[in-house]
């Protein structure tokens, strides 16, 4: 007789990460019935909703994607980000006392300024969006059956087509728009597919506690433009080298490339980088 599926909730469903954990469960997690909480279904913020749907279905495990994870947004709209952000994971942690629970956080909670960063480093946000990413990584590992997951520049193909780096940069361009990309700000940037695959096996392997999520070679910003642009000339792609040095704004990091051998040796895949993905699926619509 089969044994019956574990039900995990992923919330922010309809975002890109959370779109292609739904969508690969089959291939990645088949022991597994997904549900993926959208706004419509449920708003996280109702905390009384929440907790009535989490007691009538009581999932086996969740898989919290929801944020408000543009860092503008969050600087313009500090109170909203800490609610969203930092509350609304401690209601579901709460909620998940028993059973696992795994947190998206940002390479962002680092200030950039060496790079490489391992799970044991020192964190030093430098936006509002990174200060609530820190509070709520601390909420979440209070508990030692509940995992973080920090994850850098997610590219792929989101339902509402401008929540993958990918597709801000191709709007741009459809818009005639010539872009000011950094060469000095490095990240590590990795497709959503391939995220999605990793958080399956980290689930499969029921390791906790806290994980470095990304692609595994260090770019600048520039260095991704360029890639994408090679990959769409239809689009009359237009690139000016920027720096920091002359950038006037809200504080950047510089380098939060991150260094991912602690997860890489659970998962049963090579981690791509970006360049390396992108030469290998030359037919994707990324």
């Amino acid at each position: 007789m089969e044994s019956p599926k574990k039900r995990v909730w992923i919330t922010g469903g309809r975002g890109l990460i959370g779109n292609y954990l739904a969508e690969t469960a089959w291939m990645w997690a088949p022991g597994f019935a997904v549900n993926a909480l959208t706004r419509a279904e449920v708003d996280l913020c109702d905390f009384s909703e929440v907790k009535k749907l989490f007691s009538q279905f009581k999932p086996d495990a969740v898989i919290h994607c929801a944020a408000l994870s543009k860092s503008p947004a969050c600087q313009a709209n500090p109170i909203l980000a800490r609610k969203l952000n930092v509350e609304v994971t401690r209601m579901l942690a709460d909620l998940c006392s028993e059973v696992p629970f795994l947190f998206f956080s940002t390479d962002l909670v680092f200030d950039g300024k060496k790079g490489d960063y391992t799970e044991e480093d020192p964190v030093n946000p430098v936006s509002i969006y990174a200060e609530t990413k820190v509070e709520a990584e601390r909420v979440v590992l209070a508990n030692p059956k509940h995992t973080v997951v920090r994850t850098s520049l997610n590219g792929g193909v989101s339902l509402s087509g401008d929540r993958g780096f990918n597709e801000e940069i191709r709007m741009a361009w459809r818009m005639g728009r010539t872009l000011d990309l950094f060469v000095d700000e490095f990240r590590c940037p990795i497709p959503a597919e391939v995220t999605a695959r990793a958080v399956w096996e980290l689930i499969h392997a029921n390791r906790p506690g806290l994980y470095h999520l990304a692609g595994r070679e260090k770019l600048s910003r520039f260095d991704i433009g360029m890639l994408l642009a090679d990959r769409w000339p239809d689009l009359n792609p237009r690139i000016d080298a920027g720096t920091l040095k002359a950038y006037h704004g809200a504080p950047r990091s510089p380098d939060t490339s991150l260094n991912c051998a602690k997860l890489q040796k659970i998962i049963k895949f090579q981690l791509p980088g970006l360049r390396q993905w992108l030469m290998e699926h030359p037919k994707s619509v990324f």
